[in-house]
C-alpha cells in the first residue's frame, strides 16, 4: 500500500468469493489494530483505498491518519451575532467554519434593497462590504480556520471580501484555506438563487478558477453540489448523475477557457446529501468516487491521480426534518452521518433537530455536532477504511446507482451537455417527476415518516426555538446608509467602471472585483454592474 506504518498479513480465505487480506496499522504505542479487510485481488472496479478508481476511498488510511472536518454551517442575523456563533462553534470542538448567507446576500442585493425587505439576516447572516465581513470573522485568524461559504451567484464578491479580510489581518493568500460553493448550474436545477444567465455564469466561475491557482492555491474554488439536487426531491441515483454532469460542464468551460486540467481539477470538490436508506447512501458516495474518476482519467485525459480523486463534503438531509415530534430528527440525523462517515466523506455538517421550525438554538447545535464526536469518538467505525466493502448488497448497490446515473449522463451528453439540458428544462422536469411520485407515497402511506403518517402523537412542538429579531433588518440597512455616506465615491465609481469594462473584455474578473471591495464598492452594487453587462436569467416554465 505504499505506507511502511503498515503491515500485511495474508489469511486463509474465509469464502471462495472474498479470500481475506488483513491489514495491521501500529499506533505509536506499539498496539496493532487491525483496519482493512478484503481479497487480495479486489474485484474489478472496486481497488483498494486511496487507489484508482476510489471506490473504496480517496486515502490509504481512511479515517485512520485524519479524521474528516467537522463543519457546522452557521450564520443568522448581522455579522456580530454570526461571528459570536462561530467563537462558540470552534470552541466546542468544530474544526471548520460553513458560511450561510441570508437570501439578498446570496441574490446580490444590498440590504437597503426593496427586494430585501423582510429578509435581512433571516436565513443566514448580511454581507454588504468589506465592514461586514471584517466584522465576521474579528478574532478568527484566517490562517488556521479552514472556511467553507455557501454562496454561488455572488461567489466571485464573498470571496474577494474574504481575501480583503485576510490581507487586513496579514495573512497571505497562500496560507488562506477554505471553499466557495460556487455551483451556480445547481441553481437553475434546483434551488432558483441565481442571477445572470448560464453562459455569463459559467465565465465568472472559470475566472475564479484561474484566478485561485495563480493566487490561493489552497482554496477549493467550487463545491459542485448534489444536496440540493436532493432537497428538491431527486432520487439517489439522480443526485449523482446531475451533480456529475455538472461537474463535467465545469470541467468543459475552464479548458475551454484554456486552463489545463491538471491545474485546477485538484481544487474541484462536491458536497453531497446523507439521506435515510443508509446501505444506498453509502453505496452512492462510493459509486460517484469511482464515476468521478473514471471521467477525470479516460474523458478528460487528467493525468494526476489528484485530478483523479472526489473529495466531498456532506450534509444531513434537511428535507428529511420533520415539524412533528422534533426529537425524532436527532436519530435520523445520526443514521445520516454514520452513512455519511462510512461512505468516506471528507466534511461533514450534521443538522439540528429543531430546523424544520427556526435556525437552531445554540443547544441543538451543540448536540449536532456532539452527534459527529459521539460517531468519531465512540461508534468505532471510523477505524475500518470501507467498512461496508464486500457486503454483498453494498457492491450491488453501487453497481446499480453507478449504472442508473450513468445513463443520465449520457442523455445530458445527448442534449448537448448540461447548460443546454437545463435551457430544456431536462434535469428539472426529471427531478419534479421524482419528488412528486415520493410525495405520492407519503401521502399513500407507502412510504412511512414516523410521527407524520405513522406513529403520531399529540404532543407539542418545542417552545425554546431561536428568533431573530426583526429590529435587525433595520439595524443593518442604518450601517449601510453610513458605510455610503463615509466612503470615497469617485474611487466607487472608478472600481466599478474598470469591472465593467472588464466583463465586456476577455480579463479575469477577479482582481477587479477585488479592487471593487477593497475601494467600499458592496456586494449589490457589484452584481448591479455585472447585470448591466450581462442581463438577469430568467426561469424557464417546465411542464
Amino acid at each position: 500500500m505504499g505506507n511502511d506504518r503498515w503491515k500485511a498479513e495474508t489469511l486463509a480465505p474465509t469464502t471462495d468469493r472474498f479470500p481475506l487480506r488483513k491489514q495491521e496499522f501500529v499506533r505509536s504505542g506499539g498496539e496493532v489494530l487491525e483496519d482493512l479487510y478484503g481479497p487480495d485481488v479486489p474485484p474489478e472496479g472496486v481497488g483498494f483505498p486511496g487507489e484508482f478508481p476510489y471506490t473504496r476511498g480517496i486515502r490509504a488510511t481512511g479515517y485512520r491518519g485524519r479524521l474528516w472536518t467537522m463543519r457546522q454551517y452557521a450564520g443568522f442575523g448581522t455579522a456580530a451575532e454570526s461571528n459570536a456563533r462561530y467563537r462558540y462553534l470552534l470552541s466546542q470542538g468544530t474544526s471548520g467554519l460553513s458560511v450561510a448567507f441570508d437570501l439578498p446576500t446570496q441574490m446580490g442585493f444590498d440590504s437597503d434593497h426593496e427586494n430585501s425587505i423582510g429578509e435581512v439576516g433571516k436565513v443566514g447572516v448580511a454581507i454588504d462590504s468589506m465592514e461586514d465581513m471584517r466584522v465576521l470573522f474579528d478574532g478568527i485568524p484566517l490562517d488556521k480556520v479552514s472556511t467553507s461559504m455557501t454562496i454561488n451567484a455572488t461567489a466571485s464578491t464573498l470571496l474577494a471580501l474574504y481575501l480583503g479580510v485576510a490581507d487586513e489581518q496579514g495573512v497571505p493568500w497562500t496560507s488562506v484555506r477554505g471553499t466557495i460553493q460556487n455551483d451556480v448550474l445547481k441553481e437553475y436545477i434546483a434551488r432558483g438563487t441565481y442571477i445572470y444567465p448560464p453562459r455569463a455564469s459559467m465565465r465568472i466561475i472559470t475566472d475564479i478558477f484561474g484566478f485561485c491557482r495563480e493566487k490561493v492555491p489552497r482554496w477549493n474554488t467550487i463545491s459542485i453540489s448534489g444536496y440540493h439536487i436532493r432537497e428538491a426531491g431527486s432520487t439517489a441515483a439522480q443526485e449523482i448523475a446531475f451533480t456529475l454532469a455538472d461537474g463535467i460542464s465545469y470541467v468543459d468551460a475552464a479548458v475551454s477557457a484554456g486552463l489545463e486540467v491538471d491545474d485546477f481539477a485538484p481544487r474541484l470538490s462536491f458536497f453531497f446529501n446523507a439521506h435515510n436508506n443508509l446501505l444506498e447512501e453509502v453505496a452512492k458516495y462510493r459509486a460517484a468516487r469511482r464515476m468521478w474518476a473514471r471521467i477525470m482519467r479516460d474523458r478528460f485525459g487528467a493525468k494526476s491521480p489528484k485530478s483523479w480523486t472526489l473529495r466531498f463534503h456532506t450534509q444531513t438531509a434537511g428535507s428529511t426534518l420533520t415539524a412533528q415530534q422534533v426529537d425524532n430528527n436527532v436519530v435520523r440525523v445520526a443514521l445520516q452521518a454514520l452513512a455519511a462517515v462510512m461512505g468516506g466523506t471528507q466534511s461533514l455538517h450534521t443538522n439540528s433537530r429543531d430546523e424544520a421550525l427556526a435556525l437552531p438554538t445554540e443547544e441543538s447545535a451543540r448536540l449536532a455536532l456532539r452527534t459527529q464526536q459521539l460517531i468519531a469518538a465512540e461508534s468505532g467505525v471510523a477505524d475500518f477504511v470501507d467498512p461496508l466493502a464486500g457486503s454483498y448488497v453494498v457492491e450491488q448497490l453501487t453497481d446499480e446507482l453507478e449504472s442508473d446515473a450513468m445513463r443520465l449522463i449520457e442523455e445530458v451528453d445527448s442534449r448537448g451537455g448540461m447548460v443546454a439540458a437545463i435551457e430544456a428544462g431536462f434535469p428539472q422536469r426529471e427531478i419534479q417527476n421524482a419528488a412528486y411520485r415520493t410525495q405520492v407515497a407519503m401521502d399513500r402511506g407507502d412510504q412511512e415518516v414516523v410521527g407524520v403518517n405513522v406513529h403520531r402523537d399529540d404532543s407539542s412542538p418545542p417552545t425554546d426555538l431561536l428568533k431573530v429579531d426583526a429590529s435587525i433588518g433595520e439595524a443593518q440597512i442604518g450601517r449601510l446608509t453610513r458605510f455610503k455616506e463615509g466612503r470615497k465615491q469617485a474611487a466607487v465609481r472608478d472600481a466599478l467602471d474598470a469591472l465593467q469594462q472588464a466583463a465586456t473584455g476577455t480579463d479575469n474578473l477577479m482582481p477587479h472585483i477585488i479592487h471593487a471591495v477593497k475601494s467600499d464598492v458592496t456586494l449589490g452594487e457589484i452584481a448591479d454592474g455585472l447585470r448591466a453587462i450581462y442581463g438577469e436569467y430568467q426561469e424557464q416554465v417546465v411542464i
